[in-house]
């Protein structure tokens, strides 16, 4: 049974969503107009990106826990250029803000790369290193929406084809990373520098340059979203996002993104990010307490741990199942 369960578990993890929407529905009824659906999945675009980012270094058996102060960072940045010179484009400042975020993934991905620091240690201290940035260039002020541009605020909320701009960026990046994954030599190579770094030494892969690459496509998609985030609150501010960083690894970890390296989807990313999207959305409107909405969503991402876990032990046994099948055929030959 645990094993079929594994082995569909995007559907079923679908099925729960699809699920839980019908049965909220049931009893508010406006929760499922089609209004409220393209508002619910436009409020988890921006976890949806952070956590395609996420589940890359994930495979390579790292952890990004910077993304939140990453992307702070980069939205005060670009917040503050476009309060002093509102007559900057707003493309250049959604560049410059990707840019900023590589260059911090970098620094993140060469730390542990070159000079062999765990993940979770770099990225926490960078973590607070950047949030400590962020007080220096702002003074501990806020940059609110009026003194923002039109242009700044208006590009997440733009309407193609009836979503927004916000909404379309999550699919291009699902698409993006889904094809870069599954048909590029380097989206293939992460998942062989985490799953078996023996075999990655012995086909000529470099882990802890695949952990670098991983690193810098994080940073990338956390910068990006620093605009997407501060234009579609229209604040920028110290904490902004504070936390955040935990909600990305667990719609990672729910979407069966393994902590251990070398296994996940970006299906399984998707469903994570709009589970805990309809979690957030739907418990407020049925009157449960927010504590509550903590309560269970660690209670999920408990059970999703378990299930990779046990996945990751089977995987284990399967392998050396095939190890000990193939010395006794080299015996029998001998």
């Amino acid at each position: 049974m645990w094993q079929q369960l594994l082995k569909h578990r995007e559907a079923l993890l679908g099925g729960v969503i699809v699920l839980l929407v019908l049965s909220i529905g049931s009893r508010v009824p406006s929760f499922i107009s089609p209004g409220n659906l393209v508002e619910m999945f436009n409020d988890t675009a921006i976890l949806i990106i952070l956590a395609l980012g996420q589940m890359m270094v994930l495979l390579t058996k790292g952890i990004d826990l910077s993304m939140a102060a990453n992307l702070a960072l980069t939205g005060m940045i670009v917040a503050l250029i476009n309060f002093h010179h509102p007559d900057v484009p707003v493309w250049s400042l959604l560049l410059l803000a990707t840019l900023l975020g590589l260059l911090m993934g970098m620094i993140n991905g060469l730390l542990v790369w070159k000079l062999g620091i765990p993940a979770i240690v770099v990225t926490l201290g960078t973590m607070s290193i950047y949030r400590g940035i962020i007080f220096l260039l702002s003074g501990g002020g806020w940059v609110n929406s009026n003194q923002m541009g039109a242009d700044f605020l208006g590009l997440p909320r733009a309407s193609v084809l009836g979503l927004p701009v916000l909404s379309w960026c999550a699919i291009a990046g699902l698409l993006l990373v889904g094809y870069f994954l599954r048909y590029s030599r380097t989206g293939r190579a992460l998942y062989t520098a985490g799953g078996n770094a023996t075999a990655a030494y012995y086909t000529g892969i470099n882990a802890g340059k695949m952990q670098f690459v991983s690193f810098c496509l994080s940073g990338a998609l956390a910068g990006f979203c620093g605009y997407l985030w501060i234009s579609r609150f229209a604040v920028a501010y110290v904490d902004v996002a504070n936390g955040f960083e935990l909600q990305v690894v667990a719609a990672c970890v729910i979407g069966g993104i393994s902590t251990m390296g070398g296994t996940g989807r970006v299906l399984g990313c998707l469903f994570g990010a709009l589970f805990l999207g309809v979690i957030n959305n739907a418990l407020p409107v049925i009157g449960i307490s927010p504590f509550w909405q903590m309560a269970i969503s660690g209670t999920v991402i408990v059970i999703a741990v378990l299930l990779n876990e046990r996945a990751n032990k089977r995987k284990g046994r399967l392998i050396l199942r095939d190890a000990a099948l193939a010395r006794q055929k080299q015996a029998v030959k001998s």
